[in-house]
């Protein structure tokens, strides 16, 4: 179905990917800091915790329909659509100024994560050699790391120095760019089919791919921290008397950089299982020492844990994932995972919003909601390591 990959992984179209990746998630993680006060602005405060969930909501809603076109009619039509939703997006956004339009502009919005990532992850899972996946995951994983770290610090400068419209423009301006690059890549899926109605048609196993049950439950569980991190650090920020709202997603995202290669490779040798558990551990860590930061030191502590464990997880957890697919359902497979994953970041950027009430005091009660359900999952990751490694000796 897929060419086949070449023994290196260091080629022009993993970097082009690598390049195009890059500017996406800069596109669309600049906006992320400066959205809860400009919400708040508009009078719409008691939605903050809707800018993360209606994002990742549709997000969610249109996997399965990416997992599916991704596996019929290819992969990099299925990125430039995901990078081409940012492009309009970021010039509706100065249009929509009041709640309303501004939430479901963001709702809009979500259909970016939803197709880019997918194919993204399958044309790399064409390209790459089994045996280097978790590699090739966690270099990729860091391109989009720097782009998350760029991409908050740089949006709270534009819109500290210029103006929040020309952040939304400078939005558009990264998501043109990562287009132009997916122009020069070669398409990897062989067996291709002509853009129809047919391919928008879903089954109950587009939406889920069973096969991918244990990373998709897993990533579900841990990426709750995310939502209530993405939706409540602009806040704690100005608690803490920071006035740059992307420091928090600088020093996470700076962190998760540093050890994805790491634990990508680390993954191919040791198993996946065995790094989920050590991510999912660092992971509680992190939602502890944030929810109970009385400074910036503490704060920023926080910050560094949680890079290091999402840096952890990312790639393991893709990898996992890719590793239970085939050729057929590759794209299903992926899909299920960020259907989970999207769907961990939603209900906890809504659970947050609502637990925190824009009461500073309700913070440490949040994280360690959110470090229960990163111990949920790390509880479920070390039976089922127990259960294969029992399995495996009776066998």
């Amino acid at each position: 179905m897929q060419n086949t990959a070449s023994p290196g992984i260091f080629t022009l179209q993993f970097w082009l990917l690598g390049t195009s990746s890059f500017l996406f998630s800069s596109s669309f993680n600049m906006l992320i800091p400066e959205l809860p006060s400009y919400l708040s602005a508009m009078g719409g405060a008691e939605y903050k915790g809707f800018i993360i969930g209606l994002f990742t909501l549709t997000a969610g809603i249109s996997r399965p329909f990416s997992g599916r076109l991704t596996d019929r009619v290819g992969r990099v039509p299925v990125m430039a659509f995901g990078s081409l939703v940012c492009f309009i997006c970021g010039f509706l956004y100065p249009v929509f100024t009041t709640v309303m339009p501004f939430l479901l502009l963001r709702l809009v919005h979500g259909f970016s994560t939803g197709f880019k990532p997918t194919g993204t992850a399958a044309y790399i899972a064409d390209i790459i050699p089994a045996n280097r996946r978790g590699e090739a995951m966690g270099i990729h994983g860091m391109c989009m790391g720097v782009g998350s770290a760029f991409g908050p610090a740089v949006g709270s400068m534009i819109s500290q120095s210029f103006s929040i419209n020309a952040l939304f423009y400078t939005s558009s301006l990264f998501a043109l760019m990562s287009i132009v690059i997916l122009f020069n890549m070669k398409e990897t899926l062989v067996e291709k089919e002509r853009l129809s109605v047919k391919a928008f048609k879903i089954t109950w196993r587009d939406i889920f791919e069973p096969d991918v049950f244990s990373p998709a439950f897993v990533t579900f569980l841990a990426y709750f921290g995310f939502g209530a991190v993405a939706t409540l650090s602009p806040d704690f920020s100005e608690y803490l008397g920071l006035n740059n709202r992307g420091i928090y997603f600088m020093v996470f995202t700076l962190f998760s950089i540093l050890i994805r290669f790491v634990a990508g490779k680390l993954s191919d040798r040791k198993g996946r299982i065995p790094v989920t558990i050590a991510g999912c551990t660092i992971l509680i860590v992190s939602m502890i020492i944030t929810g109970y930061a009385d400074s910036v030191f503490l704060f920023v502590t926080g910050a560094a844990f949680f890079g290091i464990s999402m840096g952890i997880l990312s790639p393991v957890l893709s990898a996992w994932t890719v590793d239970l697919s085939n050729d057929h359902n590759r794209g299903r497979a992926i899909a299920s995972m960020y259907i989970s994953l999207e769907a961990g970041i939603g209900l906890g950027a809504f659970l947050s919003a609502a637990l925190f009430a824009n009461k500073v005091e309700n913070l440490p009660l949040v994280f360690m909601i959110m470090a229960a359900f990163a111990a949920a999952a790390l509880i479920y990751t070390i039976l089922l390591y127990r259960y294969k490694r029992k399995v495996s000796r009776v066998i």
